[in-house]
Protein backbone atom coordinates (compact mmCIF):
# COMPACT_ATOMS: atom_id res chain seq x y z
CA UNK A 1 0.00 0.00 0.00
CA UNK A 2 2.72 2.06 0.88
CA UNK A 3 4.55 1.60 -2.71
CA UNK A 4 1.14 2.72 -4.60
CA UNK A 5 0.64 5.92 -2.42
CA UNK A 6 4.04 6.81 -3.32
CA UNK A 7 3.16 6.83 -7.12
CA UNK A 8 -0.18 8.32 -7.10
CA UNK A 9 1.00 11.86 -7.51
CA UNK A 10 2.34 10.58 -10.40
CA UNK A 11 -0.64 9.14 -11.71
CA UNK A 12 -2.76 12.25 -11.08
CA UNK A 13 -0.17 13.98 -12.69
CA UNK A 14 0.21 11.38 -15.98
CA UNK A 15 -3.87 11.67 -15.88
CA UNK A 16 -3.60 15.74 -16.13
CA UNK A 17 -1.10 15.83 -19.06
CA UNK A 18 -3.93 13.08 -20.80
CA UNK A 19 -6.70 15.29 -20.07
CA UNK A 20 -4.62 18.56 -21.49
CA UNK A 21 -3.80 16.67 -24.46
CA UNK A 22 -6.85 15.65 -25.14
CA UNK A 23 -8.36 19.31 -25.06
CA UNK A 24 -5.56 20.74 -26.80
CA UNK A 25 -6.22 17.87 -29.89
CA UNK A 26 -10.54 18.62 -29.68
CA UNK A 27 -9.92 22.55 -29.25
CA UNK A 28 -7.32 22.37 -32.91
CA UNK A 29 -9.94 20.12 -34.63
CA UNK A 30 -12.73 22.46 -33.63
CA UNK A 31 -10.82 25.15 -34.28
CA UNK A 32 -9.81 23.81 -37.83
CA UNK A 33 -13.60 22.88 -38.59
CA UNK A 34 -14.82 26.79 -37.93
CA UNK A 35 -11.79 27.85 -40.37
CA UNK A 36 -12.99 24.94 -42.88
CA UNK A 37 -16.28 25.79 -42.61
CA UNK A 38 -15.42 29.74 -43.11
CA UNK A 39 -13.42 28.56 -45.97
CA UNK A 40 -16.43 26.78 -47.67
CA UNK A 41 -19.07 29.36 -47.30
CA UNK A 42 -16.38 32.28 -48.68
CA UNK A 43 -16.49 29.29 -51.77
CA UNK A 44 -20.11 28.66 -52.47
CA UNK A 45 -20.80 32.49 -51.82
CA UNK A 46 -22.82 34.25 -55.00
CA UNK A 47 -21.11 37.26 -56.41
CA UNK A 48 -22.78 40.35 -55.53
CA UNK A 49 -24.10 42.20 -58.61
CA UNK A 50 -22.17 46.07 -59.48
CA UNK A 51 -25.70 47.51 -58.93
CA UNK A 52 -26.66 46.39 -55.44
CA UNK A 53 -22.89 46.80 -54.47
CA UNK A 54 -22.11 49.58 -51.56
CA UNK A 55 -19.40 52.21 -52.12
CA UNK A 56 -16.58 52.10 -50.17
CA UNK A 57 -13.34 54.56 -49.81
CA UNK A 58 -10.93 54.76 -47.29
CA UNK A 59 -9.47 58.67 -47.04
CA UNK A 60 -6.23 59.12 -45.48
CA UNK A 61 -5.34 61.69 -42.75
CA UNK A 62 -3.45 65.23 -42.93
CA UNK A 63 -0.77 62.66 -40.83
CA UNK A 64 -1.07 59.79 -42.96
CA UNK A 65 -1.54 57.58 -39.54
CA UNK A 66 -5.29 57.33 -39.86
CA UNK A 67 -7.89 55.95 -42.57
CA UNK A 68 -11.51 57.12 -42.97
CA UNK A 69 -13.46 53.89 -43.71
CA UNK A 70 -16.46 54.92 -45.48
CA UNK A 71 -19.02 52.51 -46.68
CA UNK A 72 -22.20 53.78 -47.98
CA UNK A 73 -25.33 52.77 -50.01
CA UNK A 74 -25.16 49.45 -48.37
CA UNK A 75 -28.20 47.70 -50.43
CA UNK A 76 -28.01 44.00 -49.23
CA UNK A 77 -30.23 42.69 -46.69
CA UNK A 78 -27.58 41.20 -44.33
CA UNK A 79 -27.79 42.11 -40.35
CA UNK A 80 -24.46 43.21 -39.70
CA UNK A 81 -20.77 43.41 -41.24
CA UNK A 82 -17.72 42.44 -40.30
CA UNK A 83 -14.58 44.54 -41.85
CA UNK A 84 -10.76 43.83 -41.57
CA UNK A 85 -8.11 46.07 -42.97
CA UNK A 86 -4.76 44.52 -42.67
CA UNK A 87 -1.50 46.14 -44.04
CA UNK A 88 2.10 45.52 -44.72
CA UNK A 89 5.07 46.88 -42.61
CA UNK A 90 8.66 47.65 -43.90
CA UNK A 91 9.64 45.23 -42.83
CA UNK A 92 7.33 42.37 -44.02
CA UNK A 93 5.14 41.93 -40.87
CA UNK A 94 1.44 42.22 -41.52
CA UNK A 95 -0.73 44.09 -39.00
CA UNK A 96 -4.68 43.67 -38.96
CA UNK A 97 -7.72 46.11 -37.64
CA UNK A 98 -10.86 44.11 -37.43
CA UNK A 99 -14.22 45.32 -36.67
CA UNK A 100 -18.16 44.46 -36.77
CA UNK A 101 -21.13 46.98 -37.83
CA UNK A 102 -24.98 46.29 -37.16
CA UNK A 103 -26.57 47.36 -39.97
CA UNK A 104 -29.26 49.84 -39.36
CA UNK A 105 -28.55 52.56 -41.81
CA UNK A 106 -27.26 52.38 -45.51
CA UNK A 107 -24.42 54.46 -44.41
CA UNK A 108 -21.37 54.09 -41.75
CA UNK A 109 -17.95 55.72 -41.14
CA UNK A 110 -15.05 54.38 -38.65
CA UNK A 111 -11.67 56.08 -38.36
CA UNK A 112 -8.44 53.07 -38.61
CA UNK A 113 -5.21 53.83 -36.88
CA UNK A 114 -2.32 52.71 -38.40
CA UNK A 115 -0.95 52.07 -35.19
CA UNK A 116 -1.63 51.02 -32.30
CA UNK A 117 -3.14 52.75 -28.94
CA UNK A 118 -2.61 52.06 -25.09
CA UNK A 119 -3.95 54.28 -21.93
CA UNK A 120 -4.23 56.92 -24.77
CA UNK A 121 -0.94 56.83 -25.97
CA UNK A 122 -0.10 56.50 -29.31
CA UNK A 123 2.25 54.27 -31.53
CA UNK A 124 2.03 54.48 -35.30
CA UNK A 125 3.26 52.63 -37.98
CA UNK A 126 5.37 54.36 -39.98
CA UNK A 127 5.87 53.38 -43.96
CA UNK A 128 2.87 52.01 -44.48
CA UNK A 129 2.53 51.93 -48.53
CA UNK A 130 -0.33 48.92 -49.57
CA UNK A 131 -3.10 46.60 -47.32
CA UNK A 132 -6.55 45.19 -48.27
CA UNK A 133 -9.82 46.15 -47.02
CA UNK A 134 -12.69 43.32 -46.60
CA UNK A 135 -16.30 43.40 -45.93
CA UNK A 136 -17.94 40.14 -44.91
CA UNK A 137 -22.03 40.89 -44.58
CA UNK A 138 -23.86 38.44 -42.07
CA UNK A 139 -27.39 37.61 -41.27
CA UNK A 140 -29.52 37.53 -38.42
CA UNK A 141 -28.08 33.99 -37.75
CA UNK A 142 -24.34 35.25 -38.37
CA UNK A 143 -24.46 33.19 -41.45
CA UNK A 144 -21.55 34.78 -44.09
CA UNK A 145 -23.99 35.91 -46.97
CA UNK A 146 -21.37 37.96 -49.19
CA UNK A 147 -18.25 39.35 -49.18
CA UNK A 148 -16.08 42.24 -50.96
CA UNK A 149 -12.27 42.66 -51.10
CA UNK A 150 -10.01 45.07 -52.36
CA UNK A 151 -6.08 46.23 -52.21
CA UNK A 152 -5.40 49.67 -51.33
CA UNK A 153 -2.38 51.65 -52.20
CA UNK A 154 -0.97 54.46 -50.14
CA UNK A 155 1.03 57.46 -51.48
CA UNK A 156 2.90 60.44 -50.47
CA UNK A 157 6.02 62.58 -52.08
CA UNK A 158 5.17 61.04 -55.31
CA UNK A 159 3.60 61.72 -58.87
CA UNK A 160 2.64 58.37 -59.92
CA UNK A 161 -0.27 56.76 -58.21
CA UNK A 162 -0.65 53.40 -59.07
CA UNK A 163 -3.02 50.71 -58.22
CA UNK A 164 -1.55 47.27 -57.39
CA UNK A 165 -3.42 45.14 -60.12
CA UNK A 166 -1.46 47.17 -62.66
CA UNK A 167 -3.92 48.34 -64.57
CA UNK A 168 -4.98 52.15 -63.69
CA UNK A 169 -2.94 54.56 -62.49
CA UNK A 170 -3.07 58.43 -62.24
CA UNK A 171 -0.43 60.75 -63.19
CA UNK A 172 -0.47 63.86 -61.00
CA UNK A 173 0.51 67.35 -63.25
CA UNK A 174 2.13 68.69 -59.96
CA UNK A 175 4.38 67.25 -57.15
CA UNK A 176 2.16 68.21 -53.71
CA UNK A 177 4.11 68.69 -50.52
CA UNK A 178 2.75 66.73 -47.45
CA UNK A 179 -0.77 64.96 -48.74
CA UNK A 180 -1.22 61.49 -48.75
CA UNK A 181 -3.03 59.85 -51.43
CA UNK A 182 -4.75 56.15 -51.35
CA UNK A 183 -5.40 54.79 -54.35
CA UNK A 184 -8.42 51.40 -54.06
CA UNK A 185 -11.61 49.72 -55.93
CA UNK A 186 -15.02 51.45 -54.46
CA UNK A 187 -16.75 48.04 -54.87
CA UNK A 188 -19.85 49.98 -56.07
CA UNK A 189 -20.60 53.96 -57.02
CA UNK A 190 -22.65 56.33 -56.15
CA UNK A 191 -23.74 57.31 -59.57
CA UNK A 192 -24.59 54.25 -61.69
CA UNK A 193 -23.16 54.41 -65.23
CA UNK A 194 -24.75 54.54 -68.39
CA UNK A 195 -21.93 52.28 -69.67
CA UNK A 196 -20.59 49.13 -69.86
CA UNK A 197 -17.81 48.66 -66.91
CA UNK A 198 -14.57 47.13 -68.61
CA UNK A 199 -11.99 47.83 -65.35
CA UNK A 200 -12.79 49.70 -61.96
CA UNK A 201 -14.61 51.39 -60.70
CA UNK A 202 -11.02 52.78 -59.10
CA UNK A 203 -11.47 55.49 -56.22
CA UNK A 204 -8.10 58.17 -56.04
CA UNK A 205 -8.71 60.05 -52.38
CA UNK A 206 -6.42 62.68 -50.86
CA UNK A 207 -6.17 63.98 -47.08
CA UNK A 208 -6.94 67.55 -47.74
CA UNK A 209 -9.57 68.48 -49.85
CA UNK A 210 -8.32 70.28 -52.83
CA UNK A 211 -8.16 70.17 -56.76
CA UNK A 212 -5.54 67.85 -58.73
CA UNK A 213 -5.05 68.04 -61.94
CA UNK A 214 -3.76 64.94 -63.70
CA UNK A 215 -3.75 62.09 -66.45
CA UNK A 216 -5.89 58.53 -66.12
CA UNK A 217 -4.08 55.62 -67.45
CA UNK A 218 -6.24 52.73 -68.10
CA UNK A 219 -6.21 49.20 -69.38
CA UNK A 220 -8.86 50.01 -71.88
CA UNK A 221 -10.46 52.59 -74.07
CA UNK A 222 -12.85 54.99 -72.89
CA UNK A 223 -11.98 56.14 -69.42
CA UNK A 224 -14.69 58.18 -67.68
CA UNK A 225 -14.86 60.31 -64.73
CA UNK A 226 -17.45 60.63 -61.96
CA UNK A 227 -18.05 64.32 -61.76
CA UNK A 228 -20.68 65.07 -58.95
CA UNK A 229 -23.72 62.62 -60.14
CA UNK A 230 -22.69 62.66 -64.01
CA UNK A 231 -19.89 60.53 -65.77
CA UNK A 232 -17.93 62.40 -68.38
CA UNK A 233 -16.32 60.79 -70.94
CA UNK A 234 -12.10 61.73 -70.62
CA UNK A 235 -10.18 63.10 -73.81
CA UNK A 236 -6.87 61.81 -73.75
CA UNK A 237 -7.32 60.44 -70.75
CA UNK A 238 -7.02 64.07 -68.62
CA UNK A 239 -9.44 64.76 -65.77
CA UNK A 240 -9.71 67.68 -63.84
CA UNK A 241 -9.34 66.05 -60.67
CA UNK A 242 -8.84 62.90 -58.62
CA UNK A 243 -12.00 60.91 -57.66
CA UNK A 244 -13.80 58.45 -59.20
CA UNK A 245 -12.51 56.69 -62.44
CA UNK A 246 -13.45 53.42 -64.90
CA UNK A 247 -13.07 52.50 -68.27
CA UNK A 248 -16.22 51.39 -69.96
CA UNK A 249 -17.59 50.86 -73.34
Amino acid sequence: MENIKKYIPLIILAVGVLILILSLVLFKKKSAGVVQLEVNEEENLAEIPFEDRPFASLIPSKDGHWLKLKVENIKTKASSVDYEILYQLPDGRTQGVPGTIKITEPNFERDILLGSESSGKYRYDEGVKSGTLTLKFRDDKGKLISKLSTAFNLFSETKELNFSDGKFSYLLDDLPKGVYFVVMETFGVNSKPDFEIVSGPYGVFASVDKKFTGKVVLDSDGIYYLQDDSWMKLDSGRSPNIGIFSSGK
